[in-house]
C-alpha cells in the first residue's frame, strides 16, 4: 500500500550534487558538506487527513476480512463435530447391534472373575468349619467330598486328589452343554500308563471315542506336585503346563505313543507318531510358592476347557481357593 502523493515533493537535488534529503534537521548536499538547516514538513494537512483517512479504511476491511475468517473457522469447528458426533453415533448402534447379535449367537461374555456374594462366602465359611471333618459335603461324579477334602483348598494348602477329579468333572459336564467338548482322565490315568502302558488302560476308553472329542485333559502328580497335560485333537498337540515352568519330555512322549496306540486300537489304522506336536508350554502365569500348583492346574484345565487365554496370577489363588470350595458344594461352575 502506497500512501498518496504530495504536492510539496520531497526536495530532490541533482545529479550532479548528489541526492538530497532531510533527516533529523541535517541537509547532505554535495559530497564532503553537510550542512544545518531548519527542517520542514513536506506533507500538508491534506494530505495527511487522505493518508488517515486510507488507513482507517484499511484496518476496517482487514478487522471486517478476519471476522469472516474466524466466523469461517467456527463454522468448520461446527461442522466437524456434527461429523463426529454423526460417526460416533452410527458406531454406537453398530457396536450395540453388534453386542446384541454376539449375546444371541452364543450368550453373555463370560465374567473371568465373577464376585462371591456375602451370601456365597457364608456358605464357603461353613463348608470350612461348620461341622465334623469326615463330614460328607456332596457326593457326585462317584466322589465323595468331604470337609476334610474341602479343607485342601484353605489358603497355602496342597489340593488333593478327590478335589482335583471333582474340579475336572465338573469342566467335562459343562463342555457338554457348550464348545469345546472335552474328556478327562482322572489322577491315577498317568502313573498307571507309566506303569503298564496302553494295554493295561484298554477299559478306561470302552464307553468313548477320545477322538472324536477336541481335547483330553489329564492332571499329572509328580509326588509332590501338580500339572497339567492337555491333548488337542483339533491341531494334533499334546502340551504340558507347570506352573513351575517344569520340563516333562517323557509325559508328553507317554502320551503320544498311547494316543497312536489308542488309534490303532479304535480305528484299527496306524498313526504315524510324527503327525503329533509334543510342547512344553512356557508362557503361562506362574507359581511364587510351593502349594498352590493344584490350584494352577485346575485354572489352567478351566481356560482351556473355554478357549480363553489365561489373564490370571498368583495374586489370584485366595479368590480361586474359595470361588471352587463353592462351585464343589454346589456341583456348578461360575
Amino acid at each position: 500500500m502506497s500512501p498518496p502523493s504530495s504536492d510539496s515533493g520531497t526536495g530532490s537535488g541533482s545529479e550532479a550534487s548528489g541526492p538530497v534529503y532531510q533527516n533529523k534537521r541535517m541537509i547532505r548536499g554535495p559530497p564532503g558538506l553537510i550542512k544545518k538547516s531548519s527542517w520542514t514538513n513536506p506533507f500538508d494537512s491534506k494530505w495527511l487527513e487522505n493518508w488517515h483517512k486510507v488507513l482507517t479504511e484499511t484496518v476496517s476491511d482487514n478487522e471486517r476480512r478476519i471476522k469472516e475468517m474466524k466466523k469461517g473457522v467456527e463454522d468448520a469447528k461446527q461442522k466437524v463435530k456434527e461429523g463426529h458426533d454423526l460417526v460416533d453415533k452410527k458406531v454406537d448402534k453398530s457396536l450395540l447391534e453388534d453386542e446384541i447379535s454376539e449375546d444371541e449367537a452364543i450368550g453373555d461374555e463370560i465374567d473371568t472373575f465373577p464376585p462371591l456374594t456375602e451370601e456365597m462366602m457364608m456358605a464357603v465359611d461353613r463348608a470350612l468349619s461348620g461341622g465334623p471333618l469326615m463330614e460328607t459335603l456332596v457326593d457326585h461324579f462317584n466322589i465323595g467330598i468331604t470337609r476334610k477334602d474341602v479343607q485342601t483348598l484353605k489358603d497355602l494348602t496342597w489340593l488333593n486328589d478327590e478335589v482335583i477329579n471333582f474340579y475336572f468333572n465338573l469342566l467335562m459336564d459343562r463342555s457338554k452343554k457348550v464348545a469345546p467338548s472335552i474328556h478327562i482322565f482322572n489322577t491315577f490315568f498317568y502313573p498307571r500308563l507309566l506303569k503298564v502302558g496302553h494295554q493295561g488302560l484298554a477299559r478306561w476308553t470302552r464307553k468313548v471315542d477320545l477322538f472324536s472329542k477336541d481335547l483330553i485333559m489329564i492332571p499329572i502328580h509328580l509326588g509332590m506336585h501338580w500339572c497339567l497335560a492337555v491333548i488337542d485333537n483339533r491341531t494334533s498337540t499334546i502340551t504340558y503346563y507347570d506352573s513351575l515352568l517344569g520340563d516333562n519330555h517323557q509325559c508328553t512322549a507317554a502320551l503320544r505313543d498311547y494316543m497312536v496306540a489308542e488309534h490303532l486300537s479304535k480305528k484299527k489304522q496306524p498313526m504315524d507318531p510324527a503327525s503329533w506336536k509334543l510342547v512344553i508350554e512356557k508362557d503361562l502365569p506362574e507359581q511364587m510358592n510351593g502349594c498352590d500348583c493344584g490350584v494352577f492346574a485346575c485354572k489352567y484345565a478351566e481356560y482351556i476347557s473355554q478357549d480363553r487365554p489365561f489373564d490370571f496370577a498368583q495374586s489370584d489363588m485366595p479368590y480361586f481357593r474359595r470361588r471352587m470350595i463353592w462351585e464343589i458344594i454346589n456341583k456348578t461352575l461360575l
